[in-house]
């Protein structure tokens, strides 16, 4: 496995996330859109993502030119995404957003299946290639904290074209004989995701990503509202991520002693209070730091137990659906749903009972996952 090639392209992907997650948002608040268009705007981010990874799956499926779309993508995420520099009306962002979104999404699917081929008879090795993401999100969330405290969130705009950049130079890199991965014969599709056990973990999935909502749209906003620097919360999601790289760093270990269902099940509890927290006790910094802290389970634990049990639940030329499916379901629909909500809950009934509605969603996630997940031992 190439680990060091995968390991920057890792670290130039989520750091773009590192960008977009914390920092979009402020940057459209800055050009005057309400919650209601922020929340709608973000989930045209998301909406895109529910047909895009299916449609690259389905390509990388039936190919073995993996990295050519790899590639290809991200060149045109770039030359989508510097749309935004010639207009900041709702329809033209809506558009811009959601073709970049269509194309930037295609690469990390495929990219999972072949670390997962790679790491699947080590539980848990996955986590130390995905942990130079997390390094790379860190990076960017301190670095552009400051440069917004001091300078405006308008280089939010420049700061992800580089990247973006970066992401498709980087891509370059890694030739298309090192994405050949196992193409066995599998049986239907259909029989797979009928499973009662895959379907109560995808629906839990989703239920999981839609419990994020307000926290991805609206947690920078909700802290400026209280008087935290820009800097601050750029410290706070980056403490979050730190937490997430000692999750990845130990779930080898772990995974060689709890089954992935009990990790999976109590990182959906975990959330549950996590958004409990933030919503109630939005001036206490030493509650909002613990919260942060169960990023570690919320994200890190909860994504590196259903990356395994998708490599799982898929085999042979369904690997890159699975993983299609799995992103179309919980990060697309799921956040495109959160997004959505979160942007109307939060004018009509406030963050606090927007985030009391992120709790019981992943509440939900937990009930759904501890009554129809069979148990394991792995």
């Amino acid at each position: 496995m190439p680990y060091w090639r995968l390991s920057g392209f890792y670290f130039l992907y989520f750091a773009t996330l590192g960008v977009l997650v914390p920092y979009w948002s402020l940057y459209l608040q800055s050009v005057g859109f309400t919650p209601v268009d922020i929340g709608n705007l973000i989930a045209v981010l998301m909406l895109s993502r529910i047909m895009a990874p299916v449609i690259w799956g389905w390509i990388a499926d039936h190919r073995e030119q993996r990295m050519a779309v790899v590639r290809l993508a991200s060149f045109l995420a770039v030359v989508v995404f510097s749309g935004v520099f010639f207009g900041v009306s709702f329809w033209w962002l809506a558009a811009v957003m959601a073709l970049f979104s269509f194309f930037w999404h295609a690469s990390l699917p495929l990219l999972e299946v072949f670390v997962m081929h790679h790491t699947a008879a080590r539980p848990g090795a996955y986590g130390r290639v995905r942990l130079w993401g997390s390094i790379g999100f860190i990076v960017t969330v301190l670095a552009l904290g400051l440069v917004i405290d001091g300078y405006g969130p308008w280089w939010v705009l420049p700061a992800l074209l580089a990247l973006m950049l970066g992401i498709w130079l980087f891509s370059l890199s890694l030739p298309e004989s090192e994405m050949k991965g196992a193409v066995e014969h599998a049986g239907p599709l259909r029989a797979v995701l009928l499973r009662p056990e895959v379907f109560a973990f995808l629906l839990a999935c989703l239920l999981m990503q839609m419990s994020h909502g307000p926290y991805y749209t609206f947690y920078s906003i909700y802290l400026e509202d209280h008087g935290y620097s820009k800097t601050l919360i750029g410290s706070l999601w980056a403490f979050a991520v730190v937490c997430e790289i000692g999750v990845f760093l130990s779930m080898q270990r772990l995974l060689a002693r709890v089954s992935l269902r009990a990790v999976l099940i109590v990182s959906f509890l975990l959330a549950a209070l996590r958004w409990l927290l933030i919503g109630h006790f939005p001036e206490n910094l030493s509650v909002l730091v613990l919260a942060q802290a169960m990023h570690a389970a919320t994200f890190g634990s909860f994504h590196a137990t259903a990356i395994q049990l998708v490599h799982r639940f898929f085999t042979g030329r369904h690997r890159h659906r699975g993983q299609a499916i799995y992103g179309s379901l919980s990060f697309g629909i799921g956040g495109a749903v959160g997004s959505f909500y979160s942007g109307h809950a939060w004018t009509t009934l406030g963050p606090t009972m927007t985030f009391n509605i992120a709790a019981a969603s992943a509440g939900l996630a937990f009930l759904v996952a501890w009554l129809l997940i069979r148990h394991d031992r792995s």
